[in-house]
Order: C-alpha cells, then structure tokens, then sequence
C-alpha cells in the first residue's frame, strides 16, 4: 500500500471515530465542536439531542447537562434514528431532569461568610461539638475512639469502622437540635456501620425528631452536603 493511501485510510477512520452527528460533547467522552447555547426549558413536546458518536460505547446513553442540553451518546455499530427513538422512549426521565435542574435554579445562592466571621465559627466548632458530642456518647453509652472538626465539602459529618467520628465545622450554625441530630446520627453508626432499617431505628430511638431535622438540613443547609 502506498504512503499516500495509507495516510488517507488513517484520516478517514480518525474522522469516523470522533466526528458527532450534531455537534456537542458528551461526559467523560471525546471533545470535539462545542454545541449551540441551548436553553434550559425547552418548548413542551420537542427534545432537539445532541447525538454524538463514541467508537468504545457499548449502548446509547442519555445525559442532561447543568444547562439542559440532552446530549445521546451513540455506539460504533448504531444510528442517529435508533438513538433518536430511544430519547423518545426516556422521554419522561429527561423532562424529570429538567425540572430537577429549574428547581435548582430556583433556590437560593448560599452568601460565602467573611474570612474573619468563618474564622470565629471554626474556631467556636472546635470547641463546642466534640464537647457536645461526648456528652451524647456518655448518655447512650458509646465510647469514640476519636473526633475530628474539619471543613468537609461532602459531608456534615462521618464515621469510621474504628470509631473516629468526623464532623463538619459548619454544623456550628445550625440549630442546637438540628446539630444533634448529625451528632447522634454519627453515634449510632458506633453500633451499626450502616443505613438500614435497623440503624434508622436507633436514630428514631434516640433522636425522635430526626425526620424533622433531615428536612431542616435539606431545606437550609448546603445541598451538596450529606449525612453519611
């Protein structure tokens, strides 16, 4: 085979791996041209995806961006029409993400304190909850092998299988039977080291108004944040 056929056979199978139907990018994928503004709320009835082809996909998948655009990503071996009948089908699952994503939206943007405010909480954090926290443990019963206060971008607070509790500074701000509730929550993970219906019973048990706080954490607290 020649060199310049050569080079022409490798520029077509390059092109046939990377080139997208539409244009657009999808997650963990390939970049190729960035796709057109889409706006978030597309007009009822119409879905307009963003096929885009990835020689390594097994199936077509389905994602919907922070800005709302459906991007289908497609497999070697299939087609713009099947992947377009299979958006229709997941249908009700995108418009579900759209309005998750308008809700988001919605919700207000958390103020960043002052270095010198943020400072003061750490600080008071340090002092009040592995207080707070022993003394809970002394009235369950319950030894903690040691606690931390840190600045936990995930979590309001952990706890390891040898019992190092791990809680979040900004539980400080919260109010005192909201806060207790992680404490306890991260108490009871001491006897069950993990979420099942037997450790929410203890919780109940000793926390009777954690259902309360759950929704407190969700409504006002940071919604990256998690009791884990």
């Amino acid at each position: 085979m020649s060199l310049p056929t050569l080079l022409k056979r490798l520029r077509r199978l390059t092109a046939q791996a990377v080139l997208p139907f539409d244009g657009g990018t999808p997650n963990a994928e390939p970049r190729t041209q960035n796709p057109e503004p889409r706006t978030l709320n597309p007009e009822p009835g119409t879905l307009n995806p963003i096929f885009v082809r990835h020689p390594r996909a097994r199936r077509y998948i389905i994602r919907v961006a922070d800005d709302g655009a459906v991007r289908v990503t497609v497999p070697r071996w299939g087609s713009k029409r099947e992947a377009m009948a299979f958006a229709e089908e997941q249908r009700g699952w995108i418009e579900k993400q759209h309005k998750r994503l308008e809700q988001e939206q919605r919700k207000p943007r958390p103020v960043p304190m002052a270095p010198e405010v943020e400072r003061a909480f750490r600080a008071r954090a340090a002092r009040e909850l592995p207080a707070r926290l022993l003394e809970l443990a002394a009235q369950h019963g319950l030894t903690v092998s040691r606690i931390s206060v840190r600045n936990q971008k995930w979590r309001w607070g952990s706890c390891s299988p040898k019992g190092h509790i791990c809680l979040n500074w900004r539980l400080v701000t919260m109010p005192v039977w909201v806060r207790d509730y992680v404490l306890i929550h991260e108490l009871m993970h001491v006897k069950r080291l993990d979420h099942s219906l037997t450790f929410w019973k203890l919780v109940a048990r000793a926390c009777p108004e954690f259902q309360d706080a759950r929704r407190y954490l969700r409504s006002h607290g940071s919604n990256t944040l998690v009791v884990s």
